[in-house]
């Protein structure tokens, strides 16, 4: 590790923080109804909308009516993905003339960008055209993430009420979303993407010739016959790019255009665009921590799950820095020096470059997938599948407990408020007190919802990968054996249910059987999540307010974030230990001899 990686990571630690409290109070002033300075710009064009899709502003909703409408929205949204998909060879903005998708490739596709996962089993720039990657995948970008947002809002609004029947109207907090919160960001940041180097157009792709003719040898799976073939050119990939780079970032949904995402040049040139892309992804998740203080009347309490959602980030940024800058030890062995340090020249040895991006050093590589993981992005600038067995463990640990560190737009705050009501309820029965959230009862209802949304995720990463670990067609297309293949199986699993998109890599996963169980295991991290989530709000918002009492427990103390964090972390490894120690552990003491430091 050096001083200037640590410099570099303090800088976004305070481009976040500087940022959290003007975003998250525009955000308050939005979902609580009141005037915001772009009104005069935006607010004509706001209710046209209504207009034109016969929406009543001021009717709000049930929690039952409300998680209905997004159902729907996201059913009928997911099929028309399925259909541009299935049909993109027949569609407009086609230069390359790529095919139509596999019925089960685009299936799982249309499934994950609905579910705000972009989990990819296709290579973008051989796969998907102009049209489908601007319709069909950047639609998904923009309204994936407004319903994250609106899903927050709506369980802050059931915290803040008293005694209230409605958390909402779905309609106008996607709609406001989208239009006051996602597109204006997006303008202002794609512009300056572009001024990075970002390509935006709709050229054919470019005919490169390689200064060095290249020999590919292919070995045919069924004869075994193998072939050589000189190469002397390759396409260059084209495309609006910038556009959705932005969206990808700041509506945490990761998908890139390209195959090697944000480590592709045309994504993330520069390390200003790195820098930008990093802060973009925990924006709005860091924002809403100050709406939820805003609107619920308590600012303390929001800076409180700031601040545990902070220091989750920071022992994960710690770690995986930490151990891919010690490196692999086995390259001692071969005496092979692997540079450790971002200083150009240097000799310093150990540092596992592996897999990193040499533009951004192991630093930023670090950085980059511990944010991506704990905002369940789903971005890389790296391949996690070449980090060290527990500088690999970390993005995997962030995403098994729950979507919850900044999470995604709008189900990290959500998912963070779920392990709220867990701890408010265990502080309560310390103490022998009815437990109260912000005035509000915790009763059993809202306990068995609670518990109901950790066990969903569980079940869903556990069994998946337990069933794809003895499953033939499985077992086939991992790429490693031992550990790290399980590894990669479990990774899986957790980024598809914890809506997160990032690989591990080494997996072959479009196959039948994986594009098929990855897009149930979306579903369910998605949606059967978000049932007793608003069930909960729902159920809170038809509460009393009590005044505070001496059993009161408060929920804006150090003591509140350390038990908060310790409910989070006991539930995780309670429920996941077992598997990681079969998995990146175990591979850990294989590396190093049985020591762990």
């Amino acid at each position: 590790m050096t001083f200037q990686g640590w410099v570099q990571i303090g800088i976004f630690i305070g481009l976040v923080l500087v940022l959290t409290k003007p975003l998250g109070l525009y955000m308050a002033h939005l979902y609580g109804g009141e005037k915001t300075w772009v009104d005069r710009f935006l607010g004509p064009l706001e209710r046209l909308i209504y207009r034109l899709c016969g929406v009543r502003p001021e009717q709000e909703q049930h929690w039952t009516s409300y998680t209905i409408a997004m159902l729907m929205f996201s059913a009928v949204s997911l099929l028309v993905t399925y259909v541009i998909l299935r049909t993109q060879a027949w569609l407009p903005l086609n230069p390359q003339n790529l095919p139509n998708l596999a019925p089960d490739l685009a299936f799982n596709t249309a499934i994950s960008f609905t579910t705000n996962t972009n989990w990819q089993a296709y290579s973008g720039e051989t796969t998907m055209s102009y049209f489908s990657q601007m319709v069909g995948l950047v639609l998904h970008n923009f309204t994936s993430a407004a319903v994250g947002m609106a899903l927050a809002v709506a369980f802050i609004r059931g915290i803040a009420r008293r005694e209230a029947t409605t958390v909402g109207n779905f309609w106008v907090d996607l709609t406001r979303s989208i239009l006051y919160v996602l597109l204006p960001l997006c303008l202002v940041g794609a512009l300056f993407l572009v001024s990075q180097g970002v390509i935006q157009n709709f050229d054919g792709y470019t005919t490169v010739k390689l200064l060095e003719p290249q020999t590919v040898t292919a070995t045919d799976a069924v004869t075994g016959a193998t072939t050589a073939t000189t190469v002397t050119e390759l396409p260059l990939a084209q495309g609006p790019v910038a556009s959705q780079e932005i969206i990808k970032q700041l509506g945490t949904n990761g998908g890139g255009f390209f195959n090697a995402n944000s480590a592709h040049p045309y994504e993330n040139p520069t390390p200003l665009s790195n820098l930008v892309a990093m802060v973009a992804i925990f924006l709005i998740p860091a924002g809403l921590t100050y709406t939820l203080g805003r609107m619920t009347g308590n600012q303390k309490h929001g800076w409180a799950v700031f601040a545990a959602m902070t220091v989750l980030f920071l022992v994960g940024v710690w770690a995986t820095y930490y151990f891919e800058a010690k490196g692999n030890p086995n390259f001692n062995t071969f005496q092979v020096n692997q540079l450790a340090s971002e200083t150009p020249g240097s000799e310093q040895a150990g540092g596992n470059l592996e897999g990193k991006e040499v533009r951004f050093g192991i630093a930023n590589s670090a950085l980059f997938a511990t944010a991506t993981t704990d905002a369940s992005c789903g971005a890389v600038n790296g391949w996690h599948d070449s980090f060290t067995p527990l500088g690999g463990l970390v993005p995997l640990v962030n995403i098994m407990l729950g979507e919850i560190i900044f999470g995604g737009v709008g189900a990290g705050l959500y998912g963070m408020l779920v392990m709220v009501v867990l701890t408010v309820f265990i502080a309560g029965l310390m103490v022998g007190r009815t437990p109260e959230y912000l005035g509000k009862k915790i009763e059993a209802r809202d306990v068995k919802m609670a518990m109901l949304y950790a066990l969903v995720f569980a079940g869903s990463v556990l069994v998946f990968s337990a069933c794809s670990s003895v499953s033939g067609p499985a077992v086939s297309k991992i790429n490693n054996s031992g550990p790290h293949g399980l590894s990669e199986i479990v990774y899986a699993f957790s980024s598809a249910t914890g809506n997160n998109g990032s690989a591990f890599g080494g997996l072959t996963v479009n196959t039948l059987w994986y594009n098929t169980t990855l897009g149930i295991a979306m579903l369910v991290g998605r949606f059967l999540m978000i049932i007793p989530m608003m069930a909960i709000a729902g159920n809170l918002a038809a509460k009393k307010i009590a005044p505070p009492s001496a059993g009161t427990f408060p929920v804006h103390t150090p003591l509140f974030v350390v038990l908060l964090l310790s409910v989070i972390l006991i539930v995780g490894a309670l429920t996941f230990f077992p598997m990681l120690s079969l998995g990146p552990i175990v591979e850990h003491f294989l590396m190093q001899g049985g020591t762990l430091f």
